[in-house]
């Protein structure tokens, strides 16, 4: 599972992905932008960077100032797999960014979804 493909996916490729179901809701852009800085530690700058450098996640994840201390309490289900049961560290994180998105595109309110 090391090798999985996602992990050599680009940032930059999923990103629009994310902000696409973000906009469809209602959402926007800079709070797709403000979740995954919660997450990963990147400023808005260090985030645009990524993009435009097209990381692919396991860079972008390995290069990440800190994971939030609070990101462990991100729980629930993404694509059918309980959040809680993923061993692999680079796959829980992935599945952390696509959660926070999920919660956001869902109306959640930012307080909730930041773990304040």
């Amino acid at each position: 599972m090391d090798n999985h493909r996602v992990f050599t996916m680009s940032f930059a490729g999923v990103y629009p992905h994310y902000v696409r179901k973000a906009e469809k809701k209602g959402r926007t852009k800079k709070e797709v932008d403000e979740v995954i800085c919660w997450l990963t530690g990147y400023s808005p700058k260090a985030l645009a960077a990524q993009i435009k450098e097209r990381k692919d996640l396991e860079t972008f994840f390995s290069e990440a100032p800190a994971l939030h201390p609070n990101a462990g309490k991100i729980t629930g289900t993404i694509c059918g797999v309980r959040i809680q049961e993923i061993d692999h560290p680079l796959m829980k994180k992935i599945r952390y960014m696509d959660k926070l998105v999920d919660e956001l595109a869902k109306g959640r309110p930012m307080e909730k979804i930041l773990r304040a």
